[in-house]
């Protein structure tokens, strides 16, 4: 494998985990946001 197609896969990897991540993320903060019992506190 050369160099250049591992940077390429190492690159699209990474994306794709931080990708996931903030969707996650955004979609926890949305769920918590929408709960009610949470704005009632």
């Amino acid at each position: 494998m050369d160099s250049g197609l591992f940077s390429h896969v190492v690159l699209w990897t990474i994306g794709v985990i931080s990708a996931i991540g903030a969707v996650g993320a955004i979609g926890a903060l949305f769920s918590l946001g929408r709960t009610a019992d949470y704005k009632k506190h």
